[in-house]
């Protein structure tokens, strides 16, 4: 990961850029930027993972103009080929050198051309105007504001904007901003026609599209990681990698140190595909003496995303300190596609559709959210082979009566379009558990546990009522939502709600986001 800002004011302070731009170092720890365009002042802290040279160090510049991004840019090189084509030359490796020429040759019209996960910030020194943009997934982070004399402020976390801007609001995937507006680009969850193809063609296709995916996303000048659940989709990730790999991949797996459900199954899979595999343990301790930390990097007080981080948070931080490898794959964005286990209780292929596209469109604000900050936190880059758009764009176009559970087994789908040998069966067809259970149902317990002794049942009332939007429902919500008040104040907006079943179906009212409330839960825990 990279950390952009830009504070688009010819009256900004430099002093008070740098002091809110550092707060997000750790993003990009290999060198950092600050330039002054003259009509507002541009950051870049970098992580090298693409031409590690220092010709690869941003902002890049070109006939005074310049651009920041914390992206990977996929098949740039074809890209670059077309471009120097047409008079441009390269000093560096990097992906990211492309764009000013891009933007140049097409102006906004470049951002539907990137195959990419991005976001960006460009000064264009033609027309003296800040132009800002974000992938159609928002798996790279941008967030934006406005300061007291109305200039807006862009940064790659909302910690970066506290302090500077009154309102902090992410930026919207899929659009850029020019001149005060934000325009769509791309609509990743929007189907322009239909599959109906059959099943098998279908699970073809899945294939075929995910492996993509993935094989572009172990290319890197850095080393490369995976992180490992022993559930289908890291799984999945896991095993295409070592079978388009020369030597043993490496996967890192965590839990609970008394009742980790996950490890046995992800050494399982580790031992099947012949991977380097490390396991991480945790304690009740670990778990509680990181919940602020880990609330403060993530910026939200969404219950489903602070218990599912903290494992990931500990894992990554291991990576960090144990070892030299600077980027991990992971397997967020499947059951956005394939389904959740609440999914099954869809009353029609019409609601599944409908909860796909939302979805889609609030990842950014949720497990999109926690793969990023849990990662680069600890200077590591996530890349993430399901949000392939391609991959994406295709899944939410199937016929939604094929992606609904009446095969007894969810995400049947991607399932039976990866029979064969890339995993064991009973990997292939494990149920689904959450990962927040699955690193040991003691940890969010023990989360539990320590949130009733925080309030008395009168001051959990009381202290509820504090808040209008997204009102604490648990004494758990409550703990966090003080402490996420704690570091970003007045901030609840940034997340639009708690990520919970659609509790308008049969069998999804529930006040807890874990699957183990629901009645199908099953053997999902075992």
């Amino acid at each position: 990961m990279c950390s952009i800002m830009a504070y688009c004011s010819d009256g900004a302070s430099f002093e008070l850029f740098k002091t809110a731009f550092d707060k997000t170092v750790s993003r990009g720890p290999d060198d950092s930027n600050i330039i002054d365009t003259g009509k507002g002042l541009l950051g870049f802290h970098r992580l090298a993972i693409m031409g590690l040279q220092p010709e690869g160090m941003q902002p890049f510049e070109l006939d005074g103009s310049y651009v920041v991004c914390n992206g990977e840019i996929y098949g740039f090189e074809r890209i670059k080929q077309i471009l120097q084509k047409k008079g441009y030359s390269f000093q560096s490796g990097s992906d990211c050198e492309i764009l000013l020429p891009l933007y140049m040759e097409y102006g906004a019209a470049m951002f539907r051309m990137l195959d990419a996960e991005f976001a960006l910030i460009l000064f264009d020194g033609r027309e003296n105007k800040f132009i800002a943009a974000r992938d159609p997934i928002g798996i790279r982070p941008l967030y934006y504001g406005y300061d007291a004399a109305g200039a807006v402020v862009f940064a790659s976390e909302a910690k970066n904007l506290v302090g500077i801007c009154d309102k902090i609001m992410p930026f919207p995937p899929g659009h850029y901003y020019e001149d005060g507006k934000f325009i769509c680009y791309r609509d990743i969850s929007a189907v322009q026609e239909v599959c109906h193809d059959d099943l098998e063609t279908v699970c073809g296709h899945i294939r075929e599209k995910l492996v993509a995916g993935i094989r572009k996303r172990l290319i890197a000048d850095a080393k490369v990681g995976f992180l490992l659940s022993g559930g289908l989709d890291s799984s999945l990730v896991c095993a295409v990698a070592q079978k388009y790999s020369d030597k043993p991949i490496r996967t890192f797996a965590i839990g609970m140190s008394e009742d980790a459900i996950d490890l046995k199954y992800a050494k399982e899979v580790a031992d099947y595909i012949g991977s380097e595999h490390t396991e991480v343990y945790m304690t009740p301790e670990d778990v509680i003496y990181s919940l602020e930390t880990v609330i403060a990097l993530l910026g939200t007080y969404d219950i489903t995303t602070i218990r599912a981080s903290i494992g990931m948070y500990l894992v990554c931080k291991a990576i960090h300190e144990q070892t030299d490898i600077r980027v991990l794959l992971t397997g967020e964005i499947s059951d956005e596609l394939f389904g959740y286990k609440y999914t099954d209780f869809a009353p029609s292929a019409e609601e599944f559709q409908k909860e796909a596209v939302k979805r889609i469109r609030e990842l950014h604000m949720y497990d999109v959210l926690r793969a990023d900050r849990c990662i680069s936190v600890n200077s590591l880059e996530a890349r993430v082979p399901f949000g392939d758009l391609d991959f994406v764009e295709y899944v939410m176009s199937i016929d939604p009566e094929l992606k609904l559970n009446k095969y007894g087994k969810g995400k049947y789908l991607l399932r039976h379009a990866f029979e064969g040998d890339y995993l064991p069966q009973s990997i292939l067809y494990r149920e689904k558990a959450a990962f927040s259970d699955a690193v040991g149902h003691s940890m969010v317990d023990y989360l539990k546990k320590f949130a009733e002794v925080c309030y008395t049942d009168a001051e959990f009332e009381e202290k509820c009522r504090a808040y209008e939007h997204a009102r604490p429902f648990t004494k758990e919500s409550l703990l966090y939502r003080e402490i996420f008040e704690k570091h970003y104040p007045g901030q609840s907006g940034m997340i639009v709600d708690f990520w919970m079943p659609n509790k308008t179906w049969d069998g999804c009212d529930v006040n807890d986001p874990s699957a183990r409330v629901l009645a199908n839960y099953g053997d999902s825990g075992k």
